[in-house]
C-alpha cells in the first residue's frame, strides 16, 4: 500500500527551481477541505469551535487560511499569543491552554481577550494576583490512571502533568464562581494521535457527565465543553484514516444522551486539533544527494532531524515517495538518513523502497504538523523553508530560510570578536 502526494512530480520539480531543497510543503486545498469537513460534522452545535493548535504548525499564513475558514487558534505561549495577535485573531477567538504559565503570559492573554484554560487550581490564586480573574475562564481536567478504549489503552493521563483532579475540579469552580466568573468553561487531553472513531465520542460522555455533576455540587452551568485535540492520522498506509463525520455523530448523540436531559442543551463544543487538520496537508521534500553501501544500504538526502525531528526522537514512522518512481517495485532496503552527528538522525530504517538514485526527490508523508516546528540547529544546521501550494497550482514562500547570519545573530558582539 502507499500513500499519494498531492502534488506531481513534474509541477514539484518546477517548484524546486525556484526554492531549493530542504523544504516544507502545505496544500491549501487539503487545509481547506479539513477545515470545511470538521466544522459540517459539528454542524449539529450552534456553538461549534476550532481553535487550531498553533504548536502544531506555527506560521501566520496557515493561521489566516484556518481563520478565514472559522477557526481560533490554540495556544500556549507569549509567542504564539502574538503570533495570533498580529494575525488579527483576538478576544474569544483565542484558547489559551497552557501549564507552568509565566505571569507575563497571562497578562498577555488577558490583554487580548482570549480564554484562559487554567491546567491547575493553584493558578487561581496566581492569576488573581498577577492580572486578577476574567469573568471567562476553563478549567483542565486529569482524571488520571489509564485511558482505555475497551481493552486497548489509549494514553496513560495519570503520568501527564497536565490538568486538575476531580476534587480539584469542583473546588476551582467554586471559588472562580466566587470571584466573579461568569462563563465557564471544562477542557481536557486524555489521549494523543488516537486513530480511532471512538475517542472522541468517549471522551465527550465523560466531560458531559462531569459537567452534569459539576451543575449540582456547585450550581455552575458550563458554558462549553472543549475536547482538546488527540483526534489523530494514520502515519503508515497500512491504516484506516479517522471519519469525521462519523465521531462527530458520536459526539452528538452522547451530547444528546447525557446533556440534553440535564438541561444543559446549550453548551458549546471545542475543539484543538493541529495534526489532524495539517499533519497529511503537508510534507517535507529533500533530494537524494548521496548513497552509500557498507554495512546497510544508505541514501543520505539533504534534509536532516533538524527539519523532522519525529523519527529521530520517537521512531515514528512517515512514509515516503520517491516521486516519479510511484508505481516501480520497493525492491530496495534502505536506511534514509540526514547529515547531523547523531545514528537516529533517520527518516526511515530498513525500508523497502524503489531503487533511489542521487538527484532523485523524495515527499515525506504528513510532516503539516510537529515538523517544521520542532526544528532546531543543533550541529549548526538552518531550518528550511516553508513554501504555500495554493488552491491554483501557484506557490507563495511563507517563511524563508535561515542564513548562517540568522545562526549567529543572537551570539553577542560575535561579529566584533576576531576568530
Amino acid at each position: 500500500m502507499a500513500k499519494i502526494p498531492f502534488i506531481k512530480k513534474d509541477q514539484l520539480e518546477a517548484i524546486c527551481e525556484q526554492y531549493p531543497t530542504p523544504f516544507h510543503l502545505y496544500d491549501e486545498a487539503g487545509i481547506r477541505q479539513t477545515a470545511r469537513n470538521l466544522f459540517k460534522a459539528f454542524s449539529w452545535n450552534k456553538g461549534f469551535k476550532e481553535y487550531f493548535a498553533v504548536k502544531a504548525t506555527p506560521n501566520p499564513t496557515i493561521l489566516k487560511i484556518l481563520e478565514e475558514e472559522g477557526c481560533g487558534t490554540d495556544c500556549s505561549s507569549l509567542t504564539e499569543l502574538m503570533m495570533s495577535e498580529k494575525c488579527g485573531i483576538v478576544g474569544k477567538n483565542i484558547m489559551f491552554s497552557s501549564n507552568e504559565t509565566p505571569a507575563e503570559e497571562f497578562v498577555k492573554c488577558k490583554e487580548l481577550g482570549g480564554i484562559i484554560n487554567l491546567d491547575d487550581i493553584t493558578h487561581i490564586d496566581f492569576l488573581k494576583e498577577t492580572c486578577g480573574i476574567p469573568e471567562t475562564i476553563s478549567c483542565r481536567f486529569n482524571p488520571g490512571g489509564v485511558f482505555e478504549l475497551g481493552t486497548d489503552i489509549m494514553d496513560n493521563p495519570g503520568d501527564a502533568k497536565y490538568g486538575m483532579t476531580r476534587p480539584q475540579l469542583t473546588e476551582a469552580y467554586k471559588r472562580l464562581k466566587e470571584e466573579g466568573c461568569k462563563e465557564f468553561g471544562l477542557h481536557a487531553f486524555l489521549a494523543s494521535n488516537t486513530v480511532s472513531n471512538e475517542y472522541y465520542p468517549a471522551l465527550a460522555k465523560i466531560l458531559f457527565n462531569i459537567a452534569v455533576e459539576i451543575k449540582e455540587e456547585t450550581g455552575v452551568s458550563l458554558s462549553f465543553i472543549n475536547l482538546s485535540g488527540g483526534v489523530g492520522i494514520p502515519y503508515t498506509p497500512d491504516k484506516e484514516p479517522n471519519d469525521i463525520f462519523v465521531i462527530g455523530e458520536g459526539v452528538r448523540k452522547a451530547f444528546e444522551e447525557v446533556l440534553v436531559p440535564a438541561g444543559l442543551g446549550d453548551i458549546k463544543i471545542f475543539t484543538e486539533l493541529g495534526r489532524y487538520m495539517l499533519a497529511p496537508n503537508g510534507a517535507l521534500v529533500t533530494r537524494a544527494i548521496h548513497e552509500k553501501h557498507t554495512h546497510k544500504e544508505y541514501v543520505g538526502v539533504d534534509a536532516c532531524a533538524a527539519n523532522l525531528m519525529r523519527p529521530a526522537i520517537y521512531g515514528a514512522y512517515h512514509h515516503i515517495t520517491v516521486m516519479g518512481k510511484e508505481d516501480a517495485p520497493c525492491d530496495h532496503k534502505y536506511d534514509v538518513v540526514g547529515s547531523l552527528c547523531e545514528n537516529c538522525d533517520k527518516f526511515a530504517v530498513d525500508r523497502m523502497l524503489p531503487e533511489i538514485e542521487k538527484g532523485d526527490l523524495l515527499f515525506i508523508h504528513d510532516a503539516g504538523a510537529h515538523g517544521f516546528s520542532m526544528g532546531y540547529n543543533y550541529n549548526g544546521r538552518l531550518r528550511s523553508s516553508e513554501i504555500l501550494l495554493r488552491e491554483d497550482g501557484s506557490t507563495k514562500m511563507i517563511r524563508r530560510a535561515e542564513t548562517p547570519e540568522d545562526y549567529f545573530a543572537t551570539l553577542a558582539d560575535f561579529w566584533n570578536v576576531e576568530l
